[in-house]
């Protein structure tokens, strides 16, 4: 399978988002890892190591918890595809440093339609179980979503992960 220009990864926790959105990018010889997560504890700092330990040496590693439009339109040469891991971790870093969610969405939709290369994003479907029992759970979820929608709708293609298993909703 060929590299979109946009791929959007989405899934469940521990479904196999991020190992599959890395294949996709080895496969072209690898390129910019755009790593979103913060080690706010000791449990996300073994997560992190985990993710970067898989990682080997077709990967130039960027940690970036908020500025990832930015990044994409200043710091990524169009022959190198990049992948951005993750917006659901990026939305939390947003919303914990109280920025403007509406306008940080707005740019990196921005930065999307104006990158040159591949962009392979991953995000977490968190829509798909009860409704939070609390207003800031409740604002995240309907974000992720919103955020998701959007993303989704400016990709050339988006892969839905399931244990593993990858099923191909959009494929322009």
């Amino acid at each position: 399978m060929s590299l979109a220009k946009i791929t959007l990864v989405l899934g469940g926790q521990r479904s196999g988002k991020s190992l599959y959105a890395e294949q996709l990018i080895e496969t072209m010889g690898g390129g910019i890892y755009l790593a979103t997560a913060q080690a706010f504890d000791g449990e996300m700092k073994a997560r992190i190591e985990c993710h970067q330990n898989r990682r080997g040496g077709l990967w130039q590693t960027h940690e970036e918890p908020l500025e990832i439009a930015n990044f994409l339109v200043r710091r990524t040469p169009p022959e190198r595809p990049v992948l951005v891991d993750c917006l659901t971790l990026w939305l939390s870093n947003l919303m914990l440093a109280e920025r403007d969610i509406d306008a940080a969405l707005a740019a990196l939709l921005a930065a999307l339609a104006a990158t040159g290369g591949p962009v392979v994003l991953v995000s977490n479907e968190v829509g798909q179980g009860i409704i939070p029992d609390n207003a800031l759970a409740r604002r995240f979820v309907d974000c992720a979503g919103r955020m998701n929608r959007l993303v989704a709708e400016a990709s050339d293609r988006v892969v839905f992960l399931t244990a593993g298993l990858a099923q191909i909703l959009k494929d322009a």
